[in-house]
């Protein structure tokens, strides 16, 4: 539970299942699990109790490239809750081996990559830069689902149970 020790030493709580909009409908699982290897779906930035996390709209213009990171770091939180809830035990997960995060963006905002290391930096942080290092993509989105400044999913190496 080393994982989960140091969440707690930071502060930080992962959050509960996001609680999903009135009328949308998700029939794809947060986590599918393969082998050795958990396949994280696009996230959200969560409050603590599942809903969504403001501020929205796009970044760099509603949003703040600071806010931005903040719901990127917030994203990673929801992930990690949901890698949680389908492993059983974070410490299960070997090697962060890809990150893929969109960012909503105003016109002329090209600084997603300070954005997305909100979620990098947080990964890095827990889990150190052996099993935290991962490949990454930072890109500009002209709309994300519901408004939110950043979706980002993930692929991860796992161990057996």
């Amino acid at each position: 539970m080393r994982i989960e020790a140091r969440l707690e030493a930071l502060g930080l709580t992962l959050p509960a299942p996001m609680q999903t909009p009135s009328g949308l409908k998700l029939p794809f699982a947060p986590v599918r699990v393969r082998g050795d290897r958990a396949y994280v779906a696009g996230h959200a930035p969560l409050n603590p109790d599942g809903s969504l996390a403001g501020p929205f709209g796009k970044v760099g213009d509603a949003v703040t490239l600071e806010q931005g990171y903040q719901a990127a770091r917030l994203t990673a939180l929801a992930s990690l809750a949901s890698l949680k809830r389908a492993l059983g035990d974070l410490d299960r997960v070997t090697a962060w081996l890809r990150v893929f995060g969109m960012v909503n963006v105003a016109p002329g905002f090209t600084n997603t990559p300070s954005v997305i290391n909100g979620y990098s930096d947080l990964i890095l942080e827990l889990y150190g830069p052996e099993a935290g290092q991962h490949a990454r993509s930072a890109v500009g989105l002209a709309e994300l689902p519901l408004s939110i400044p950043v979706e980002i999913e993930a692929d991860v190496e796992i161990a057996p149970a």
